[in-house]
């Protein structure tokens, strides 16, 4: 381990706050950073229609897909492992060090997939490299959500960490965007067979290459003064011999005997917000097709169109909340989401027209910016420093695996079974048990656990 990733000593003087520049610089670096983990972990959706006939050959393209898409699930199936691991790491090592390994293992993982050689050249082995990948990716994606999130809401500033902290999201939805315009660029210059024949390798090897320019980059960030101060503290008291003086290290144990209040806030917080997140977003695609009865294409640019809008939404609901505060925003969107959430999806159900579709999606996700713009910073709030990116972490990524994860398979299933309204009633009372918890809690803003020199 390099000297730059190690944990200060009780010698080292805490640095000075960080000025106005240094701090632009950092969030910009940490924002870059999280850009690039979620293009590698949405290009391998993107481009599963070219590569999954490499690894696994059935001459039957849903039985091929199914396969690719099993893999996937592991790779989300080892979120809440690597918020596990890494938030431990970023807690005891740094957010820095955490940011670092995270974005490291995002690009051997996109390396990997780049340049194994299909089933026909080296058998069983191809399916299980492509495993071994997605595994990787999945620790590096579980563990860059506390990292980044507690980064950015330490490094911010008091009277804008809505603001910057809310770049997370608008982050990781350009990840997902330019995955989808890399798609968009390489159907148009190559033909559908040299796509599936090599093509689709070059966007995991943009990933790669981008990953260890931002390797470099985050190496180069400004540590926080929270982890400053919170490594000191550890410090002194161990160098006391007080066990009482120093808080204990981070771990899973320490996490849900110490502060299982917050932790449940978190997974219950998290729980309405990604369901609904997910919604909108991943599923909403399939949504517009199989049900509203829209082409492939039209479906395509609708939500494309409606996501960007989104990710601009991000930044000024960010600062609204550092006017007005966190909870007025999460309440607001746990009202709207209660009582509009049927009607949006029954209206979109029945429609044909683009614009009309368009403008519900969007309404749907104005509504859920109240959530996405200001999850971070509110989980970053409830944590002291020793043990916050694994307190934002973990109880986030169980939330996400079981609610966010399964949102499309929930639809899907329920529309089999014929009651398709019954998805619209799920999402609708699972944000109303999360209202309960927005309603119930403090104001993160004005009683934050993020102190600053």
């Amino acid at each position: 381990m390099t000297s730059s990733l190690s944990t200060p000593s009780l010698s080292t003087p805490s640095p000075a706050a960080p000025d106005q520049r240094t701090r632009l610089k950092s969030i910009i670096g940490g924002s870059a950073g999280n850009l690039v983990e979620w293009y590698d972990w949405y290009v391998y959706s993107a481009f599963t229609l070219y590569f999954a006939p490499v690894f696994f050959p059935s001459g039957n393209q849903t039985a091929e897909l199914l396969s690719a898409a099993a893999v996937f699930a592991v790779g989300f199936l080892m979120r809440p492992i690597g918020a596990w691991f890494m938030g431990i790491y970023a807690d005891r090592k740094g957010r820095k060090a955490g940011l670092t390994l995270s974005v490291t293992l995002m690009c051997l993982g996109s390396l990997m997939i780049a340049v194994t050689p299909g089933y026909a050249t080296i058998g069983i082995a191809a399916p299980a490299l492509l495993v071994l990948a997605r595994l990787l990716q999945g620790i590096s994606v579980g563990g860059e959500y506390g990292a980044s999130a507690t980064y950015l809401s330490e490094m911010a500033g008091r009277n804008r960490r809505g603001f910057f902290s809310s770049f997370q999201y608008v982050t990781l939805i350009s990840g997902q965007l330019v995955a989808l315009m890399v798609l968009l660029v390489l159907q148009r210059l190559l033909t559908p067979e040299e796509l599936s024949a090599w093509g689709w390798r070059i966007p995991f090897f943009i990933g790669g290459v981008l990953a260890i320019a931002v390797f470099y980059i985050r190496r180069g960030l400004a540590e926080t003064q929270s982890f400053h101060n919170a490594a000191h503290a550890s410090n002194a008291g161990n160098a006391s011999g007080t066990t009482d003086a120093a808080p204990p290290k981070s771990s899973g144990f320490a996490l849900f005997k110490h502060y299982p209040r917050e932790a449940l806030m978190v997974l219950a917080l998290t729980a309405g917000g990604t369901l609904a997140f997910y919604a909108y977003t991943t599923y909403l695609q399939k949504f517009l097709v199989n049900t509203s009865g829209f082409s492939k294409e039209a479906a395509t640019e609708i939500t494309t169109a409606a996501l960007f809008v989104f990710m601009l939404c991000q930044p000024l609901a960010g600062m609204l909340s550092d006017k007005v505060g966190r909870k007025p925003l999460m309440v607001v969107f746990g009202i709207l989401g209660t009582l509009f959430t049927y009607p949006i999806f029954s209206a979109l159900s029945g429609t044909t027209d683009a614009m009309t579709a368009f403008f519900l999606v969007m309404a749907g996700l104005l509504i859920v910016t109240g959530y996405t713009s200001i999850n971070a910073v509110v989980k970053a709030e409830l944590f002291p420093a020793h043990i916050r990116a694994l307190g934002v972490a973990l109880p986030y990524a169980l939330a996400n695996t079981i609610f966010g994860g399964t949102a499309e398979f929930v639809a899907l299933k329920f529309k089999q079974m014929g009651h398709e309204n019954w998805f619209f009633w799920y999402v609708t009372i699972m944000i109303a048990l999360s209202l309960i918890v927005y309603v119930r809690m403090r104001d993160t803003r004005h009683n934050s656990q993020i102190q600053e020199d």
